[in-house]
């Protein structure tokens, strides 16, 4: 299959990469707007991992010579490819920073301040409610920890997020969020 570079149109996708032990991994959740599969279109042909439409979607598929043909009439797409993969770059750079030296609590707050970010949030009475549903389990593969170690941590936060049922999250005090992403509140 000829290499081809991607964009979610509508829906949402999961990047995932599989273990030879079966453990499987969540790279990255992309919303409607994302690009994907360009380490193939542009490396070895390969793809990395494996894409999972969590929802009905809408993919464009851009053959790999049409976009090349773009890039020379129209050279400021390039950079704008080139920007895109230098954001993804550093991203990967603080997970695997994350993964190896911060603790769980602190790689889970950065995930729900990610997840707040991307997909939004609305202001109900209570405090900020995150757009996604996120179920334990795609939390846990995201961060490098176990289902029941993604319930447990949440139990410990309750006084400032809440999980509830269908994966909604409710962010009480984003101060305090805040200061758990960045190591500095400890519970």
């Amino acid at each position: 299959m000829p290499a081809k570079l991607f964009a979610v149109l509508g829906g949402r996708i999961e990047i995932k990469k599989t273990a030879a032990t079966g453990k499987e991994t969540i790279l990255r959740i992309l919303p409607a707007g994302e690009l994907f599969a360009a380490p193939a279109l542009f490396g070895d042909g390969v793809a990395p991992a494996t894409v999972v439409a969590e929802q009905d979607c809408q993919i464009l598929t851009i053959e790999r010579t049409t976009l090349l043909e773009m890039i020379q009439n129209t050279p400021e797409l390039a950079l704008q490819i080139i920007a895109v993969l230098t954001e993804r770059l550093q991203l990967l750079h603080q997970v695997v920073h994350g993964l190896a030296s911060e603790r769980a609590m602190v790689r889970l707050a950065q995930f729900i301040q990610a997840a707040a970010i991307a997909e939004g949030t609305d202001v109900t009475e209570h405090g900020l409610q995150l757009r996604s549903r996120l179920p334990y389990y795609q939390i846990a593969r995201s961060i490098g920890i176990t289902y029941e170690e993604c319930v447990r941590l949440f139990k410990q936060i309750q006084a400032v997020v809440i999980y509830q049922r269908g994966g909604k999250i409710l962010v009480l005090d984003q101060m305090k969020l805040d200061a758990i992403a960045q190591g500095e509140y400890l519970l």
